[in-house]
């Protein structure tokens, strides 16, 4: 998916190069939904490619279980390698591509960078444990997310940058666990999409460095 960005720094647009899922943009209002990236993808130029490589060379995006992950019961199943890899993928990879897309938001009016994050983020909200990795890679997103956010407010007060939870979703990450989500409680990407960018139309600078639900609901961190 290629995405062009005015930029107000530099005499040409911006493309992004965003292989994830899900990913969903809006050009006009400078608005950018982003899935998790691999850190060890170029960012050079202003040219931003994100991307999660399995050892077989595909290209993977999914960061709660593959072949060789799967979400923690105890904290006997905790691995250095899965705990750096949730890190690298959730938390570095979407700070990064900050770094070098905030520059190039729009000033002349509202505009927003929002991140994908997760409710399992929440130390507050989490009652049942489990999920080492994940649970601590997206809570690392949200602290890098709100120190964005207090930055990015004191260059440009109409900007606004958030985290971003879809709820649970119809694709292969959550298949594993599907059996337990309640009726109606399984959404379509098409419906993620449409709800996520309804959210972030509703927010104004005043949101800057929040938690947000697929309803628009404010998560605590």
């Amino acid at each position: 998916m290629d995405v062009e960005l005015q930029s107000t720094s530099a005499p040409s647009a911006v493309t992004l190069d965003l292989i994830v899922a899900p990913t969903a943009a809006r050009v006009g209002d400078s608005i950018v939904v982003l899935g998790s990236f691999s850190p060890a993808t170029s960012l050079a130029q202003g040219r931003v490619r994100g991307e999660v490589q399995r050892p077989d060379g595909k290209t993977d995006p999914l960061v709660l279980h593959d072949d060789g992950l799967r979400p923690e019961k105890s904290w006997r199943h905790l691995d250095a390698d899965a705990l750096a890899r949730s890190y690298e993928v959730n938390a570095i990879g979407p700070a990064l591509v900050a770094k070098h897309l905030l520059p190039r938001l729009r000033r002349d009016h509202k505009a927003v960078f929002a991140a994908m994050s997760a409710r399992v983020g929440s130390i507050e909200d989490n009652r049942i444990g489990g999920w080492y990795a994940y649970r601590a890679s997206k809570a690392a997103l949200n602290q890098i997310l709100r120190t964005l956010a207090i930055e990015l407010g004191r260059r440009w007060p109409e900007a606004v940058c958030v985290g971003l939870h879809p709820g649970t979703t119809d694709t292969a990450l959550s298949a594993p666990f599907q059996a337990n989500v309640p009726a109606g409680k399984l959404f379509t990407p098409t419906f993620v999409a449409e709800r996520l960018l309804t959210v972030v139309d509703d927010l104004d600078a005043s949101a800057s460095g929040g938690l947000y639900a697929w309803d628009g609901a404010r998560i605590p961190f």
